[in-house]
């Protein structure tokens, strides 16, 4: 089913000498993540802004669900799209419960439905409620605000979560396990989301597809597979770096390189790796161990061993 639907839809700020968005179509099938990527100025977070009506086009439709955005109450469509901005957006002098509150109590939930939500979604972004739900902003880091941000975005359980850049002011290993936890909330919940984000590792990582916009107009569209392995033209090319063999493992998963291990195969304590895990991944643990291949292990069993020379060939047949 599709989610989020444009339809022909273009915007032109006055004064501007060409459009923000310049007539884009394409659709976000439920429970899709969707990284909108692209330089700055591109149109991302205008985009982004049209599903909440924070923009309004001037010509275009956009459909959630079926229903025309146009024809909803703004506040009603509002408070069932959960939204993540960069710095995290948290009201200062409310606490962390209350923040985590907002949309419940305009939703005119019973308190002990309320309270119940904000324990259970602290604890889903990995914050302990005794310990962090009477707290204020200014006592979070700024990884732990974005993780209340983004609890208190997802309190009304809604359908669709718009995020615009949520991590893009917060130091690498920060943001490293924010995206962690968008992956396993996701696997978890299985929202549709737009991202948005200036960052190629991160759309490569999370997303399901990747849209790439290039002065308001979609220039690709696609997994990210397709648009690493096969860029439309030179501009995608070079900003998703389409010659790094290196970045294109980290797309290719373990379970397509190794083979079947022979007959009374024994682990014998060798490195283990999981069917899931990026070939890039492995070929660290390879170069960090020295082993001369990795089992592949599912649920402790050995289904698998991969060596460098597969990794090689997986590579050589990608770049084919």
């Amino acid at each position: 089913m599709s989610a989020i639907q444009f339809d022909q839809v273009f915007l032109k700020f006055p004064q501007a000498s060409h459009p923000a968005v310049n007539h884009c179509s394409f659709t976000v099938q439920e429970g899709e993540l969707v990284v909108i990527l692209g330089p700055s100025g591109c149109g991302k977070t205008t985009l982004l802004k049209m599903v909440n009506r924070l923009y309004e086009p001037s010509q275009g439709s956009i459909t959630l669900y079926g229903r025309d955005i146009r024809r909803m109450n703004v506040s009603k469509l509002r408070q069932q799209i959960g939204y993540v901005i960069q710095q995290s957006g948290l009201f200062p002098h409310m606490t962390v419960a209350q923040n985590v509150a907002v949309v419940p109590e305009l939703l005119g939930w019973a308190k002990p439905k309320i309270q119940a939500r904000i324990d259970e979604l602290l604890a889903l972004v990995s914050l302990a409620p005794g310990e962090y739900r009477d707290r204020y902003p200014s006592q979070l880091s700024g990884g732990q605000q974005q993780r209340v941000g983004l609890a208190r975005a997802l309190a009304g359980d809604p359908q669709v979560m718009l995020m615009d850049e949520p991590f893009g002011a917060i130091d690498a290993i920060t943001r490293a396990g924010l995206q962690d936890e968008i992956l396993r909330l996701q696997r978890q919940l299985k929202k549709t989301i737009l991202f948005v984000s200036h960052d190629v590792e991160e759309a490569l990582r999370l997303a399901d597809r990747i849209l790439i916009l290039q002065e308001g107009n979609i220039v690709q569209y696609d997994t990210p597979f397709a648009v690493l392995t096969r860029p439309v033209n030179s501009f995608v090319h070079d900003l998703m770096g389409a010659d790094d063999v290196v970045r294109q493992l980290r797309l290719l998963r373990v379970e397509t390189a190794m083979v079947q291990p022979p007959d009374n195969y024994h682990h014998n304590g060798q490195p283990a790796i999981a069917p899931q895990d990026s070939l890039r991944h492995a070929l660290s643990l390879i170069l960090k161990t020295g082993a001369p291949q990795l089992t592949v292990l599912d649920q402790g069993k050995p289904i698998g061993v991969l060596t460098l020379d597969h990794i090689r060939d997986s590579a050589t047949a990608v770049q084919a």
